[in-house]
């Protein structure tokens, strides 16, 4: 199930809004959101700036570092990347956010986010 929905420019490195994503979970906890303790990323947040704003948010992160050797792709026998595929799968099944065609980032964002709430509703 989704838990964030942000929209950013096709140029814009996903490292760079890692900030903006945690802080727009819609999820809530008793005393603010409810963020994940860990959060297992790849080769592509190794930058200076990402561990800061994890920690800053009380999250533990686990970066895979620029010139160790890839993993296999499992972690004791399962999958892990499908969940990202199967997700922006879900996505695709709503025409509108299949091909962009409105013009205002506002209306696009209005409608990622009734498909993410269609979806949790499923």
């Amino acid at each position: 199930m989704p838990i964030a929905a942000l929209i950013t420019g096709a140029n814009v490195p996903d490292a760079n809004v890692i900030g903006e994503v945690l802080d727009a979970v819609v999820m809530r906890g008793p005393r603010g959101p409810r963020r994940p303790e860990h959060l297992c990323l790849d080769k592509g947040y190794d930058y200076p700036h990402v561990a800061p704003a994890l920690r800053l948010r009380g999250i533990r992160a686990h970066i895979r570092r620029r010139g160790e050797p890839p993993l296999i792709g499992k972690v004791r026998g399962k999958p892990r990347r499908w969940v990202v595929e199967r997700t922006n799968a879900w996505h695709n099944r709503f025409r509108c956010l299949l091909v962009r065609w409105e013009r205002h980032g506002a209306h696009y964002l209005a409608l990622l986010q009734f498909a993410c709430g269609l979806i949790a509703f499923q």
